[in-house]
């Protein structure tokens, strides 16, 4: 008979959680009918973190995606009036892109059907266990030498 492998078991259980994540959020997002995928609200997502129009390569390379994926994201949220190209002003031939109002709009909405998944993924801990299960998801996501008063959302 073999030991238990714990680490195994935490890995296995990261994996449902994150399955889970996905299946509240996705359902949170189709119940404020934004018609928008989950890989099309991580891109606004992205989109919303930059001071200036990214080009689809900044997009391509932050969303550790191939360029050809960005194209076809882009495609769509464009056609949804989302997202517009627009000529970079010191350079015609590059082209950038940059959120709507509509697209300002979704992302409003996005982040709180992300807000609500959070809050029904969280409801069965207490406060003091939240704040235990932030320090140690930055202690995953940032290494064990990011700093104690970081917390990061995205």
């Amino acid at each position: 008979m073999t030991a238990p492998d714990p680490d195994g078991l935490l890995a296995e259980q990261l994996l449902r959680l994150t399955r889970r994540v996905h299946r509240i959020q996705k359902r949170h997002l189709e119940h404020r009918d934004l018609g928008i995928t989950p890989a099309q609200s991580r891109l606004l997502r992205t989109l919303a973190h930059y001071g200036s129009p990214p080009r689809m390569a900044d997009l391509a390379e932050r969303l550790e995606v191939v360029p050809r994926a960005v194209t076809t994201l882009v495609d769509g949220l464009e056609a949804a009036g989302k997202v517009r190209r627009v000529p970079d002003p010191a350079n015609r031939r590059v082209i950038r892109i940059e959120l709507t109002d509509d697209g300002h709009e979704a992302l409003r909405e996005l982040r709180a059907a992300r807000r609500s998944a959070a809050e029904e993924i969280l409801a069965p801990l207490a406060d003091e266990q939240r704040a235990v299960l932030g320090g140690l998801l930055d202690t995953l996501v940032d290494g064990p030498d990011s700093g104690r008063d970081q917390h990061h959302t995205a």
